[in-house]
């Protein structure tokens, strides 16, 4: 490898050494790394708080004309918890094994591409290239708790607006082939506390009108509606998971002791829909099925997240049409499908900003949350490679806007 990939390499690993793992992260020393990165790329850095202790920090390389939209390369710094027990090295060691595989949690998602993105500008500045427009690297917090005291209120800000966003790139997932995911929308997430009570009393009894048999039409009405979904994505092998809708029972509480009915069960959902289903007809079925289980089952909603529309990759969205270009000039195949579960992109396309996920890790078996994360040496170069050519086509796209 050459200085430039070595120091790749070593930045990839310190950041993952950096143990910025959910419950309770301290980001400061994420904010300190990423001023070391900042100053020897010889970028401007700010650093936002919408909350306290969750630091938003961004990069900015100013382009040759300012005041046009720029362009935004997101990604978060917390990595999602660990069982160390299951772990081959330390998951916060970033060891490295003779296959140049690079052991840690975070080393799939994200912080790779935010890596990526800072060593795919460190060449492009060494080369004197110049940008016609802005590029703001943003690092931001908690993305992996739904990003509620990080992006999500982020965009709601004047400082956000006053980066003047035109156009965002933000994580996608692994391929485990030579095609690349690329993800222009997500499935709105649903997460449903439905209650379900009934009479209760001694447990030798045959009640009528009890919570259990309530629970189980419920129960019947969502399984049989996924076992349609799957049948569904079996029988079309065009299909991905983010074209169904997933629904899966996560929890179930009440009851008191072993002989006695309880007044009350909850089951708790995790309902994913995609972006072709009509939500209004779909919350009606809900509510039909809720209304045939028995008297007073109701749904409430832990979260209830809009449908938000895609990000067009046809001819109106002049950004997909700079990024498919180079990806063509690179041989790269691409896959465009929706993301199956949630990343910070919905808040940027919820502002109607054009957003692609997209994480340059082909060959490569899927890992984010699980035991043994790794990604290969050679397939995190070769990403720097691949950014290097996406950020310079996107960011010197002509504004036409007026």
């Amino acid at each position: 490898m050459g200085d430039l990939d070595n120091l790749a390499v070593e930045n990839f690993r310190e950041y993952l050494r950096i143990p910025s793992v959910h419950p309770d992260v301290n980001y400061d020393d994420c904010v300190t790394f990423l001023q070391n990165q900042a100053k020897s790329l010889g970028l401007p850095l700010k650093i936002y708080h919408c909350f306290p202790n969750k630091p938003i920090v961004v990069l900015t390389w100013i382009g040759y004309e300012p005041e046009i939209p720029a362009i935004l390369l997101n990604s978060h710094m917390d990595v999602v918890p660990v069982f160390k027990d299951e772990w081959t090295y330390d998951p916060f060691s970033a060891e490295m094994d003779d296959k140049g595989n690079i052991y840690a949690r975070g080393a799939q998602d994200m912080k790779c591409v935010g890596i990526q993105y800072l060593e795919a500008i460190r060449r492009l500045r060494l080369n004197n290239v110049t940008l016609r427009r802005t590029v703001h690297i943003s690092f931001v917090p908690d993305e992996e708790i739904s990003g509620i005291e990080g992006m999500k209120e982020f965009v709601k800000t004047k400082e956000f607006k006053e980066l003047n966003v035109g156009f965002a790139l933000d994580e996608g997932i692994a391929s485990p082939d030579d095609v690349y995911a690329l993800f222009n929308g997500e499935r709105c997430i649903w997460y449903m506390h439905i209650h379900c009570p009934g009479q209760p009393g001694h447990g030798s009894l045959l009640l009528d009108n009890t919570a259990g048999e309530k629970v189980r039409r419920i129960l019947n009405r969502f399984y049989e509606f996924r076992e349609q979904e799957q049948k569904k994505l079996k029988g079309n092998s065009s299909l991905t998971i983010g074209d169904v809708t997933t629904v899966n029972l996560t929890r179930l509480r009440g009851g008191v002791q072993s002989n006695v009915v309880p007044s009350e069960f909850v089951l708790v959902i995790d309902c994913r829909i995609p972006v072709t289903v009509n939500v209004v007809q779909f919350e009606n079925t809900l509510k039909k099925w809720c209304d045939e289980a028995g008297e007073g089952v109701w749904i409430e909603y832990q979260q209830k997240q809009p449908q938000i529309p895609v990000t067009r990759l046809d001819e109106s969205n002049a950004f997909w049409i700079a990024f498919k270009e180079a990806s063509d000039n690179m041989n790269i195949k691409l896959k465009p499908q929706i993301f199956t579960g949630g990343t910070d992109s919905r808040y940027i396309r919820s502002l109607g900003i054009p957003a692609i996920g997209f994480s340059p890790m082909n060959n490569t078996p899927v890992l984010l949350h699980d035991h043994n994360e790794y990604l290969n040496k050679d397939v995190f170069l070769r990403g720097i490679e691949i950014y290097s050519a996406l950020i310079p086509a996107v960011a010197n796209v002509e504004d036409k806007t007026g």
